[in-house]
């Protein structure tokens, strides 16, 4: 047993938020998952060592907000493109964010020692509760499921898995192949308490690693997608003395020869609203010489706006339309904006009231002989329920995407991984492209098979992956794996150990 309850709580306190800290380095860019592993499994003997759930909530803050906080500390630079009006709230919203995200795994700490028992039930209950409030964090308040533990897997052949259980079933695979592990090391050493996190392991590599090897192999169409990135800084993209710079990087690289099937802008790349860009729209389509253009542009609608994606089509007609849905919180819009605007506070990517509205829901966009397109604008990849709410199966994922408000260090890299998450869970390909990078084809294994890298202008011309067969979670989703967890919460609940030893109750925080 690891001697921890002699230490003072406020240095395990410490210890927690540097392990914390260190777990987010399995997040992009740097991608050490080991790291992770590490984080995970010194955790659960402090929190075995917490004398009340009190103080398990506590620590299960303080980690989660350093992993939160190193995870998300990009979140700082989207204030820091308008700095005069926005920049004051950074660390609020580093600060805010990391430690209101942070209750949800404190909430499955208390839960997890509040119920007890064995070193073993409560790693695996606490393994458990803490893949439910991660399911939490995708959903409530629109959810924002960002640094999911599952996407440290994301360049390993574990990552196949997603085809399988999705990020959730990912993640609680990680969580129960580590968290028990550190029971053990605050249990009493018996070889027997090591034999059901040992195989839980062994089992978990095992499975990843012979499904990974027994995937299809991708296939090519012999159609091209050319992806364009035109590398607008933010603060630059709407000056009067830039746009127009931007627009006609755009068009060269539109007009580029040979001719590809489909040319895809990046969001909000036309500097006009949609009612008064057909000369943009005109210019767009001379350069296309008969190749179909998907972009990004802003349209009203009577009092509200929207950030749209259109198809415009070989004769520059706007054959397809689709509405951003999923909308950013303080990004695109403001709760309560009308009342918020009176003190100054927008969105930072609208400045009325509001801000931006939602549009209808997801939608399939026709692509003409390239098949459909399932669109996807920004961080609307980031969300896997968006994906899985598709009205049908698509043959391919469309993210367009101004990563510019994700500064350089590690917003658009995660943002990318995410992306390659969907591509696998779906089996499909995903096209990609950003303002500033990291534009990307996407093949249905997750892998990028072409890409151009954050703060370069430029495109590239990539053969569109062939889809995969419709994958497992694809056709199951996230219900089942949330009935699945639910059922093993109780089984564990009731039926795995006891209680090894029975800790005086400490009143104290």
């Amino acid at each position: 047993m690891m001697p921890i309850q002699g230490w003072p709580f406020w240095l395990r306190l410490a210890l927690a938020g540097i392990l914390g800290a260190f777990a987010a380095f399995g997040l992009a860019p740097w991608g050490y998952w080991l790291a992770t592993l590490v984080g995970l499994v010194f955790i659960t003997p402090l929190f075995l060592a917490c004398e009340t759930p009190r103080r398990a909530a506590w620590l299960g803050w303080v980690f989660a907000t350093g992993y939160f906080a190193n995870a998300l500390s990009w979140i700082t630079e989207p204030f820091l493109v308008d700095a005069e009006r926005h920049a004051w709230m950074a660390p609020f919203a580093l600060v805010f964010l990391a430690g209101g995200l942070a209750l949800f795994w404190s909430f499955a700490f208390w839960t997890t020692r509040r119920i007890g028992g064995s070193p073993l039930k409560q790693g695996l209950l606490l393994s458990i509760s803490l893949t439910l409030v991660e399911f939490a964090r995708g959903y409530v308040l629109t959810g924002f499921p960002w640094a999911g533990v599952a996407q440290v897997w994301v360049d390993t052949p574990i990552a196949q898995l997603l085809s399988l259980v999705g990020p959730y079933g990912l993640a609680a695979l990680t969580f129960v192949s580590t968290l028990p592990l550190g029971a053990y090391l605050y249990g009493p050493g018996k070889p027997s308490y090591l034999l059901i996190p040992a195989f839980l392991t062994l089992g978990s590599m095992v499975l990843s690693l012979g499904y990974a090897t027994f995937r299809p192999e991708v296939q090519f169409k012999q159609q091209v997608v050319r992806l364009i990135q035109p590398n607008a800084l933010q603060h630059q993209k709407w000056d009067p003395d830039f746009a127009p710079v931007f627009f006609a990087r755009q068009i060269e690289f539109t007009a580029a020869e040979p001719r590809p099937d489909l040319i895809v802008w990046p969001e909000t790349s036309v500097p006009a609203w949609l009612d008064n860009a057909q000369p943009y729209l005109e210019s767009i389509t001379k350069a296309a010489q008969g190749t179909p253009v998907v972009l990004g542009i802003q349209r009203g609608e009577g009092p509200r706006i929207f950030n749209s994606m259109i198809y415009l089509g070989p004769e520059g007609r706007q054959d397809g339309l689709y509405d951003k849905h999923h909308l950013a919180p303080f990004g695109e819009y403001v709760p309560f904006g009308d009342l918020m605007a009176r003190f100054g506070i927008y969105g930072m990517a609208a400045t009325t009231g509001s801000g931006f509205s939602a549009g209808p829901g997801a939608a399939l966009l026709d692509a003409g002989p390239l098949g459909k397109a399932l669109p996807l604008i920004c961080y609307e990849a980031v969300f896997t329920q968006d994906v899985l709410s598709a009205p049908g199966r698509a043959d391919f994922l469309l993210q367009i995407t101004n990563d510019a408000w994700f500064g350089t260090r590690s917003g658009p890299f995660q943002h990318l991984a995410q992306a390659r998450m969907r591509a696998i869970e779906q089996g499909l390909p995903m096209m990609r492209s950003a303002n500033t990078g990291v534009t990307a084809m996407i093949d249905p294994l997750g892998a990028v098979t072409q890409s151009l890298d954050l703060g370069q202008s430029g495109y590239i011309d990539a053969v569109l992956p062939i889809p995969l067969a419709k994958t497992v979670y694809a056709r199951i989703g996230d219900i089942w794996v949330l009935a699945a967890l639910l059922m093993l919460f109780v089984l564990v609940w009731r039926n795995v150990g006891t209680p090894r030893v029975q800790i005086p109750i400490d009143p104290s925080p």
